[in-house]
């Protein structure tokens, strides 16, 4: 399905920010039925989906049930990251966030031990290649620490009113002692205040990033696993997917001023995500501008 031509023509505004959620941020959410009659068929465990511009739910499929996220994790890390860093500081990759990756089976940015890069850059080689590599480096950098950071992140949540989620690493892939767990809900909060933050819009926004060689690093090319880039409208956010979380998505777009973002857990299909999500904001913005 085709975003209708409402949706399509917010285009021309897509530079103006919304107003969104103010912390506590469930504090403006309303609620809604669980399901319309005339709403897309969703096959996922769970999805949300908000207009982050009025705090009106419009779509609610157990959103409150609480499940691993896998990469979704990310969202929150380029999030705390920009609480405390500039875009232009520069962060020294290590063998051991290279080693982290790999050792743990997660997706990479392929970034080299000794590179220099800004967290501007390694924005890009966390939300589009979805890089557990560049997690590593951002947490160790502006934890202080791996464990620090993550404690951030907790504390963020709770500050946001995310209060079913709990992270235990910076990029959501399983660990022995367990894996994280957030709700559709907490992540469409997340998703909406994360999206005001220009230069996490921007990132997760961009279809392919690449960087030239330099003194400081060698050359990079990165490509975005959000499928759902490219349809007229679409903004974001995140993909991702573990054994655990099956295929997740985080994903918005502008229609009239009005921002809707969406969230969808656990679906079987990797491909049925981004048309579901492409659906979800079809009917959302008719069911708006009705």
């Amino acid at each position: 399905m085709r975003i209708r031509k409402a949706f399509l023509a917010a285009m021309a505004g897509a530079l103006a920010l919304v107003t969104g959620l103010t912390a506590p941020a469930h504090a403006g959410v309303t609620t809604a039925p669980a399901a319309a009659p005339d709403a897309p068929a969703v096959h996922g465990r769970a999805a949300y989906l908000l207009d982050a511009s009025s705090g009106e739910t419009l779509l609610d499929k157990d959103g409150t049930e609480r499940m691993p996220i896998a990469s979704l994790t990310k969202t929150m890390t380029a999030y705390v990251v920009l609480q405390t860093a500039r875009p232009t500081d520069v962060v020294r990759i290590s063998a051991d966030d290279v080693a982290y990756a790999e050792d743990g089976g997660g997706t990479t940015a392929d970034l080299r031990p000794g590179d220099r890069l800004t967290v501007g850059e390694l924005l890009y080689g966390l939300m589009l290649p979805s890089g557990a590599d560049a997690a590593h480096a951002l947490a160790r950098a502006y934890g202080p620490g791996v464990r620090g950071f993550v404690a951030r992140m907790n504390a963020t949540a709770r500050a946001l009113g995310m209060n079913d989620t709990h992270y235990v690493n910076a990029d959501g892939l399983p660990t022995p002692g367990g894996d994280g767990y957030s709700t559709a809900r907490d992540q469409a909060v997340l998703a909406a205040k994360a999206l005001r933050v220009p230069l996490i819009k921007e990132v997760a926004g961009t279809q392919r990033h690449h960087l030239d060689a330099t003194r400081e690093h060698r050359s990079y090319s990165w490509r975005n696993t959000n499928r759902l880039l490219g349809t007229p409208g679409a903004i974001g956010l995140k993909t991702g997917f573990t054994r655990a979380a099956g295929y997740c998505l985080a994903f918005a777009g502008e229609s009239d001023g009005r921002m809707l973002v969406g969230i969808l857990l656990d679906e079987s299909v990797s491909s049925r995500r981004f048309s579901t999500a492409e659906a979800l904001l079809s009917w959302g913005s008719a069911r708006q501008s009705a």
